[in-house]
């Protein structure tokens, strides 16, 4: 079994010790059955990983040790991804992966024909912290809290470009040949599409490139695996 690896919200050097909150040290005790003198890795979204011996941990709290740093701070890229939730398993789904997949933050937005109205941050956020605990990551994207898309796009910055998947082009899968790296986002839509409205605001958006994800409409679960995936072995940080 690989090492246990910890989110840890506090500053990490050689040294340092580390509070445990409840959870996180019945978790190493309780549930991995890991003792005083144990060691694991552990990571702050901002110094890399570290190892860190356990000093202490019961179910109403513990202690580490950061040791030594194992690997250097890795940032994904400049990518955001703008999707509307869905129903609540295939929501996790999306968080999940795109933590895993390298967004760089995670926007739920709300349009005309989103179902969700309302999201549970918090839930969301704990998503991302594990997926980035069991990918090996050392960096965790922040998810923001739902939002109308119409609210979003009023306040956008035209140095961030759209990276729009629309149900309406399927057909060959874009290759995103000729388009430059930089500060995007993926947009993904609800799983009743875009309304007229909304299709002609984006259309009509300097910086918004609309793609195929291929010939076969796309949950929007997998459209967002889909487009991320392509985004990055195209422009991101699986480029050649």
């Amino acid at each position: 079994m690989g090492k246990v690896r910890l989110y840890i919200d506090h500053p990490l050097a050689a040294g340092q010790p580390v509070a445990l909150g409840g959870p996180q040290a019945h978790y190493l005790s309780g549930v991995m059955r890991l003792g005083q003198g144990a060691e694991i890795e552990i990571f702050n979204g901002r110094d890399g990983a570290w190892s860190a011996r356990i000093d202490a941990a019961n179910k109403r709290g513990g202690t580490l040790t950061a040791l030594a740093q194992v690997a250097p701070q890795r940032d994904p890229p400049d990518l955001w991804l703008l999707f509307a939730p869905i129903k609540k398993a295939r929501t996790d789904f999306i968080v999940e992966k795109a933590a895993e997949l390298g967004a760089a933050r995670i926007l739920p937005v709300q349009t005309e024909f989103t179902n969700a109205e309302r999201v549970r941050q918090d839930r969301l956020q704990a998503h991302a912290v594990e997926a980035a605990e069991q990918c090996g990551g050392t960096f965790v994207p922040p998810v923001d809290d739902l939002q109308p898309l119409s609210r979003l796009l009023d306040g956008w910055s035209a140095g961030r470009r759209i990276l729009w998947a629309d149900e309406a082009m399927a057909g060959p899968a874009a290759t995103l040949a000729g388009l430059a790296p930089g500060p995007w986002a993926i947009l993904i839509g609800p799983e009743g599409g875009f309304s007229d409205s909304e299709r002609a605001r984006l259309a009509a958006m300097d910086g918004v490139t609309r793609i195929s994800l291929g010939p076969r409409i796309l949950r929007a679960d997998t459209a967002a695996v889909a487009a991320l995936t392509l985004w990055q072995s195209m422009l991101g940080d699986w480029a050649v």
